[in-house]
């Protein structure tokens, strides 16, 4: 075999002219606030007016916000046809395709506005276009409000992903991200009783003002069948087909007339109903295959927990990597002319191993339908190719069973095995004897465990099938290469690398916050919207009283906002001027909402113990979504309400602890959280959390962080020093050595005092009515395993909170220290995140 499966091409140094090597990008532009001058703003006016007359209801707010995106999208659509034109044209500069199962966009329409400079425009036409109708104008905060958010992601991979294609946009890299049309999202969190009910996020109800249908850019997809071999050329007969339509949505660039494209893949029925079938009045049965491709697109991450739900979840990876592809060879095929140089001009991103079929599915198109040999098909695959790893637990690598795969994929199961093979008879010929490794490197996984079955194991496909594999914060990627592939690491050095995560400022402070905006361009100009490293400017002026005074406003107005925002959706009354306590995020055990829970109710018994203590007032919120099927984080939920409804009614206590949980948690409510918090909660367990990019977006934000030593809150306290932080626990050695030497949370338990106290009080019912059953599950693990370490974590939490009280009663301290976590925030853009993926991965 060829040595180019183990050894793919690495990119070129930085500072080398290889080719494919991307233009330098410019630096982060400013994000203009008027129009620029010439057609741009006649053209708005008169689409705006244009498309508010067709509407029955011209005066309402929804009717406003279609038209005003009706507007905005014509003049991005010419902005997106230039650049595409643009970029098929370049030269030396590869394209990128990133694919991800999410892409957490949120409402568009404040981005588009933005980019556009037509936010004063558009308040403009309201009153304009009012007056005519002899009818009040709905305000740009109504109008913008009707807007619903783009449901195609859940957390922070998402929210990762479309701060992404937003630098990608601003900083001109020709690139597409490619995801799937979800109808419902993965769901709408409602709570009832305490407890977490799933029901459809139903965005697309009336339809998307931002998106372009493609009528013309249509695959076909299949799914099962054979594999036949006539003349000895392998060839695949799928059972079932269906049609992948494209959907285009445009992000635009800030600073610059350049766009990206989120292509969208919507699945349909490749034939019509069965006629025949309908006509004997079986309804159901002559249109099953259309509910079988709408069911590609109706939920994002649908339960996986019966094999209906993982074939679904199979055959969706399937459906987005065949259709990108197929988009991508198309385009590449009308630019270049030959597949052969695909890997050349292109690059495929894989974010996470949701789309790690690319590999295999690459390899089916190179060898089956444009007809490479495997080895030029091979170079091509692996030239193209690269991988993000997002995080550190096996158990969270997809695996797929062998049967499954097999049945759904059997053409691709067959490339798996070659791929295989060669890579085993490399490593036999490089480590003769060592089986043992050449298990452990094996895409498949044999099961040779008691009930476990065969599987293929995705991440080491990907691993295998690219140039570079990436994590995303420093210790994140040491601990890769040290754990779960250090045996990969050990064989391909030069293949791992680190690229730290980063967050866009035009939406997470820029539009998020402008009252903050405002204050730091009245104290350092506005350079820092072009470079956001410019807010290390901040650092040298943080003891300024002017300063802290016009930090601790602009705070207090976004709590006196979010404040509203709870009285109105949860009836709950909280003081803006308490210290906001803030933990929002996807809620599973590692990142130990449930620890929090712990010190809050410490806190409650305390208080209720010595009620006249001169107690530092706190509201404490949490947001966030469990996976449908996952029952511990779904009783974390009901607990967080169990205590609430005790704590936020106990007349002991009043307004000197409230604890508040606000439902469907995304990017629009995010938006109004994260300028409120006065302290960001980032408590894995150390070596558990990737990155993080919420811990980003707070400290931009002027929020403190109380965390641990995990993820990118190292590099974050490297930045802004690590006594701006509040920083506890155990770190990733000691963890791990606490595990090896027979960790016993009990006797932790046990003695711990305050610790005993609140378990207790919690296994006992205290907090819903005396049942003393309904929280066993939570207890229960904690207290004979507690494998995220929240009882060896407990005591040093609760001190590092004490220093936070300590703090927050010194407002102008509070104040200083917030202007250095501000300034030390600037090489957490986005901005450097994606030139460095330029530079070290996609050249």
């Amino acid at each position: 075999m060829t040595s180019n499966l183990h050894e793919p091409p690495s990119p070129a140094p930085a500072d080398q002219a290889a080719p494919g090597t991307p233009m330098t990008p410019p630096a982060t532009p400013a994000v203009p606030t008027a129009p620029a001058p010439g057609p741009t703003l006649a053209e708005f006016h008169a689409a705006y007016q244009r498309e508010l007359a067709q509407r029955s209801d011209a005066g309402s707010a929804e009717a406003c916000m279609r038209a005003a995106a009706a507007a905005s999208r014509q003049l991005l659509a010419a902005r997106w046809a230039a650049t595409q034109a643009a970029d098929a044209r370049r030269t030396g500069v590869r394209r990128v395709h990133y694919l991800s199962m999410e892409f957490l966009m949120g409402r568009a329409m404040g981005n588009a506005l933005a980019a556009l400079g037509l936010h004063e425009p558009l308040a403009q036409a309201l009153g304009t276009a009012h007056q005519l109708l002899g009818e009040a104008a709905p305000t740009l905060a109504e109008v913008m409000e009707r807007e619903p958010d783009a449901a195609l992601g859940n957390g922070g991979l998402g929210r990762l992903a479309a701060c992404f294609l937003d630098a990608m946009a601003t900083r001109g890299l020709p690139s597409f991200g490619y995801g799937l049309r979800y109808e419902h999202g993965m769901f709408a969190q409602a709570i009832e009783g305490g407890c977490q009910v799933e029901r459809p996020d139903e965005w697309l109800s009336h339809g998307n003002p931002w998106e372009l249908l493609r009528p013309e850019l249509r695959y076909p997809v299949g799914f099962g069948g054979s594999v036949q071999h006539a003349g000895g050329q392998p060839r695949w007969q799928p059972a079932e087909a269906v049609l992948a339509q494209a959907h285009d949505f445009i992000v635009p660039g800030h600073g610059t007339e350049r766009v990206t494209t989120l292509r969208q893949w919507q699945a349909l029925a490749a034939r019509p109903i069965d006629f025949v079938a309908f006509c004997r009045g079986e309804h159901a049965a002559a249109t099953s295959h259309k509910q079988a491709a709408d069911a590609l697109n109706w939920v994002l991450y649908p339960d996986d927990s019966t094999p209906a739900g993982r074939c679904l979840r199979l055959r969706q990876e399937y459906f987005l990597v065949s259709a990108s592809l197929q988009d991508m060879l198309a385009r590449h095929l009308r630019e270049q002319g030959s597949v052969a140089s695909f890997g050349e001009h292109n690059a495929v991103h894989l974010n996470d191993t949701h789309p790690a079929l690319v590999p295999a599915e690459l390899m089916r198109l190179l060898l089956d339908v444009h007809g490479l040999a495997w080895d030029a098909a091979w170079a091509v695959t692996t030239r193209a190719v690269s991988y993000t790893n997002h995080t550190l637990m096996p158990e969270a690598l997809e695996c797929w069973d062998l049967d499954l795969f097999g049945a759904l994929l059997p053409r691709h199961l067959d490339i798996v095995y070659e791929i295989n093979r060669r890579l085993l008879d490399t490593l036999r010929q490089r480590c003769p004897g060592d089986e043992a490794l050449v298990r452990r490197i094996s895409l498949i996984d044999e099961g040779e465990g008691p009930g476990t079955t065969r599987r293929v194991r995705m991440a080491s496909l990907a691993i295998v099938a690219s140039h570079t594999v990436n994590g995303v914060s420093a210790l994140h990627s040491q601990l890769m290469v040290d754990t779960i592939f250090a045996d990969h690491a050990r064989l391909w050095p030069g293949r791992f690398i680190n690229i730290t995560n980063g967050v866009t400022p035009r939406r997470w402070l820029m539009q998020a916050n402008p009252g903050l905006s405002a204050v730091l361009d009245d104290h350092l100009g506005s350079a820092w919207r072009r470079e956001l490293e410019g807010l290390s400017g901040l650092a040298a002026l943080a003891d300024e009283p002017a300063l802290g005074q016009a930090l601790r406003a602009a705070k207090h107005a976004n709590k006196q906002r979010l404040a509203k925002l709870i009285r109105r959706e949860l009836g709950v009354v909280v003081d803006p001027g308490s210290l906001f306590d803030v933990q929002i995020k996807r809620i599973h055990e590692y990142k130990r909402q449930l620890l929090n829970l712990l010190q809050v109710v410490a806190r409650y018994q305390a208080i209720v113990a010595a009620p006249q203590r001169d107690w530092v007032p706190r509201t404490v919120v949490f947001a966030g979504k469990a996976a449908s099927a996952y029952q511990a984080a779904k009783l974390i939920i009901r607990l967080i309400h169990d205590v609430a409804q005790v704590v936020n009614h106990d007349p002991r206590v009043g307004d000197r602890l409230k604890l508040v949980f606000l439902p469907n948690y995304g990017v629009t409510l995010a938006e109004a959280i994260l300028p409120a918090a006065d302290l960001s909660e980032q408590i894995s367990t150390a070596g558990t959390e990737a990155s993080g990019t919420g811990n980003m977006k707070f400290a931009l934000n002027g929020a403190l962080t109380i965390g641990t030593w995990d993820g990118a809150n190292i590099e974050m306290a490297q930045a802004m020093g690590e006594d701006q932080m509040f920083v506890f626990g155990l770190r990733a050695d000691a963890v791990a050595r606490l595990m090896a030497q027979g960790y016993a949370p009990r006797r932790v338990m046990e003695a711990d005092a305050r610790l005993r106290q609140v378990v207790e009080a919690i296994a006992r019912g205290d907090f819903c009515g005396g049942d003393a059953q309904r929280y066993r599950p939570l207890v229960q693990p904690l207290l004979e395993t507690d494998r995220y370490c929240l009882m060896a974590d407990f005591a040093d939490y609760v001190q590092a909170q004490s220093r936070v009280d300590a703090l927050f009663r010194e407002p102008a301290a509070w104040a200083a220290r917030a202007a250095r976590n501000i300034a030390g925030m600037g090489k957490f853009s986005v901005d450097r995140t994606i030139g460095e993926y330029a530079r070290k991965v996609w050249a």
